[in-house]
């Protein structure tokens, strides 16, 4: 099985799975892997205590270090790996600030990203992990971060919402829904066999929507 795509992002909501399956298919394949170094963000627990204080700087700190990563790791050639998997597109900046800021700060921050996002290229596949917030939930109690602990229902449907919509607008990229609610692509071979056979498929540009 061989990858027909150069650039592949693999998105989802918190406790998705996208990381585990970005670094799981690298790995088979051999490929460029691009992680989203969120863990180093002071703000992070800051926000989960206080959203409304901490959600300006925070989502700041986050299209900085994103850009900056992406835009250095995408414009380095390497003949060894020439695909790239990464577990984020710089798309999530404007979801998340979308559902954290006010009118006023969303404002200068979509001025921002706008100029950011144009300076990047775009992902060959974005493929979206689509769980239902009862999943989510219980993934994210599983991998036990201490300051993911107090993340509500609604936010998490929030940020959901977020990205459907933002997915129904697009055009010009190739997307891959996928719900991912009957899989175990963590615990169970097959399915994340079922998984990968699904996203290495060659698909036409627009939405794709799929339940395995």
């Amino acid at each position: 099985m061989t990858i027909p795509y150069n650039y592949i992002s693999i998105e989802g909501n918190i406790g998705a799975g996208k990381t585990t399956l970005a670094t799981r298919m690298s790995e088979q394949f051999q490929t460029r892997l691009i992680l989203e170094q969120f863990e180093d963000n002071s703000f992070l627990p800051k926000f989960y205590e206080d959203q409304a204080r901490y959600a300006f700087p925070l989502e700041l700190s986050f299209l900085a270090d994103r850009f900056q990563q992406l835009k250095t790791q995408l414009a380095a050639r390497d003949l060894f790996h020439p695909v790239t998997i990464s577990d984020y597109f710089i798309l999530k900046s404007l979801i998340f600030a979308k559902k954290t800021l006010n009118a006023e700060e969303f404002n200068l921050y979509s001025r921002l990203f706008s100029i950011i996002e144009n300076a990047l290229p775009k992902p060959d596949l974005l493929v979206y992990l689509y769980l239902d917030i009862s999943r989510l939930q219980s993934n994210i109690r599983r991998r036990g971060r201490v300051y993911e602990q107090k993340i509500e229902d609604d936010y998490l449907q929030r940020i959901q919402e977020g990205y459907l919509d933002y997915i129904k607008q697009q055009q010009g990229l190739r997307v891959l829904l996928i719900d991912a609610n009957q899989l175990d692509f963590v615990a169970r071979p097959e399915d994340y066999e079922k998984l990968t056979s699904i996203i290495l498929k060659e698909y036409p540009i627009g939405i794709h929507r799929i339940t395995p």
